[in-house]
């Protein structure tokens, strides 16, 4: 297999749920710093208009949707496992779905907001909010004060969950549920003003310690030039369209979040199944490449 490319920025908290499993799993892999708003160039042009951040490059497969680059990245060095078991992807989906929007709801309440955006000129934090208004746009979200109540519910439960003792929160051993739960938990850490929801969970603080601990593996810095350089250098992975699945290979078809950042991606779909579906696209600096989305949280349609 080819190098690992993730495409991030650095205060992407899903960007961090995946440098830590990086982290764990010891890897080597390439850093390609992407805008934090719109205009993203390099990026529509390896993902057709996928505007979530961030994504894995694997030469011409580009894996959109963290949840689907860790089941990439545990491919590719199975050991030590990041699943174990279907309890891991329930808690995990729901980190990265319930958990997730709480905490940001809380975190980037005005007082938060400031820590973590403090020192840019109003015009730049203007244009941020602007564009996470659109990405969201629709979107039923809590109020700060319901935020911080769940939050609260939601701490104490995984706190619970430490109390007998165990290292991680299905058990001795890491799992990709922690690395879901560590971002939200790593967020909220950036923001001190808002911070002190975590303050009365001691066992989820220790927990998060030794998640943090396992660090981002081993990184090395990549140009966006560079990355669609190798793209378009590359053959895409073969993949197969399973039969009874509503669709047929070469159909031409768009592939959409159901929740937020609901930019639709088209191209001709090369490979389906309910875990998966792919889309190849050409584009003029890319080349050919295959886009890869998981079924979960995805909208699959025919184009048109």
């Amino acid at each position: 297999m080819s190098e690992l490319i993730l495409h991030h920025y650095a205060g992407s908290p899903f960007s961090e749920k995946v440098r830590l499993v990086l982290g764990f799993k010891q890897l080597a892999w390439r850093s390609v710093d992407v805008p934090v708003i719109l205009p993203k160039p390099d990026v529509v042009a390896l993902t057709g208009g996928y505007r979530r951040t961030p994504f894995l490059q694997v030469g011409a497969d580009i894996y959109c949707d963290s949840a689907l680059m860790c089941e990439v990245i545990d491919a590719t060095q199975p050991f030590p496992p990041l699943f174990d078991g279907a309890a891991t992807r329930v808690l995990a989906q729901w980190a990265d779905t319930d958990l997730f929007w709480a905490m940001i709801a809380h975190t980037m309440q005005p007082a938060g907001f400031a820590a973590i955006m403090g020192g840019l000129p109003p015009a730049v934090l203007q244009a941020f909010a602007a564009d996470r208004a659109a990405m969201t746009a629709g979107m039923k979200r809590p109020t700060a004060r319901d935020a911080t109540a769940q939050l609260t519910s939601y701490f104490d439960w995984l706190e619970q969950s430490l109390a007998d003792g165990r290292s991680f929160l299905c058990g001795d051993a890491p799992s990709v549920a922690d690395f879901s739960v560590a971002q939200s938990v790593w967020f909220i850490r950036r923001a001190p003003p808002v911070a002190g929801v975590l303050e009365p969970f001691v066992r989820l603080a220790a927990w998060y310690g030794r998640v943090a601990a396992f660090g981002h593996g081993m990184r090395s810095e990549m140009s966006g030039v560079d990355a669609l350089a190798l793209a378009a250098s590359s053959t895409p992975v073969a993949v197969e369209v399973e039969a009874d699945l509503g669709f047929a290979a070469g159909d031409e078809i768009t592939v959409t979040p159901t929740d937020y950042a609901q930019d639709p991606v088209a191209g001709t779909l090369v490979g389906l199944s309910t875990k998966r579906v792919t889309l190849r696209r050409v584009d003029e600096r890319a080349g050919t490449v295959h886009v890869h989305f998981p079924r979960v949280g995805y909208a699959v349609k025919a184009a048109g």
